[in-house]
């Protein structure tokens, strides 16, 4: 795929990924600014404790952007960065873009912390546990102690991450299933997993949680540098 197929407009968010020699990598979101055809990319330049991050000519980047169905990336090269009249990022032209198309209940590993509460039962008890993996519509969820009994109405609570920024995500779901573990996992400190199904019916909600979702596909999809 070319990068004009893409058709990105200027303000289009995207994420950049850089490597130090140590093999650490660090990212960060920014925007596209604009592009000359066959030439080069400019980028918006982005910020790290409220100062501008700053790359030298020469410095290998990965850039990855959530398209229509699916995650494009594409690495490149630092060409310049300036700071007047605006801060901006020069970028190598991209030969090819690297797209990963996506489903909606594709899902993927994560290691996300929630506290559950049960409001099928009339204590509304609280359990704490993570989502071992996620998807638009459901999840897989451990837990340290039994929740409720399957069809239960379940709210979860968990502090998220998409593109640097922190959000706190509410989300109701359903308790559709109870799944078995091995012998090797009923020995860890999350004994209890559920198969949930998101019911969430709240917009500014569904949103996040899709931004969520999303964010976590293209870090699991994306190659690295």
């Amino acid at each position: 795929m070319k990068f004009e197929e893409l058709k990105l407009s200027p303000g289009y968010p995207l994420q950049i990924q850089v490597s130090d020699p140590s093999g650490q990598s660090d990212r960060w979101p920014c925007r596209l600014i604009g592009a000359v055809p066959g030439r080069s990319l400019l980028i918006s330049v982005p910020r790290s404790g409220g100062r501008l991050v700053r790359f030298r000519p020469g410095q290998k980047i990965l850039a990855r952007m959530m398209v229509a169905n699916g995650v494009g990336a594409f690495a490149s090269v630092v060409e310049a960065q300036t700071a007047d009249p605006y801060p901006l990022i020069y970028l190598s032209h991209p030969k090819d873009i690297s797209f990963k198309g996506v489903r909606g209940a594709t899902r993927v590993g994560v290691e996300q912390p929630v506290i559950a509460t049960n409001l099928s039962a009339l204590s509304e008890q609280q359990v704490s546990g993570k989502l071992a993996d996620i998807s638009v519509t459901g999840a897989r969820l451990e837990l340290d102690t039994v929740l409720g009994d399957i069809g239960d109405k379940i709210l979860l609570q968990t502090r998220v991450e998409v593109a640097g920024i922190e959000r706190d995500l509410t989300i109701e779901a359903i308790l559709r299933s109870r799944i078995e573990r091995s012998t090797q996992e009923s020995t860890q400190n999350l004994p209890v997993v559920y198969g949930i199904e998101f019911t969430e019916t709240d917009e500014e909600r569904r949103l996040l949680l899709y931004a969520y979702v999303f964010s976590q596909i293209a870090h699991d999809q994306s190659p690295t540098p």
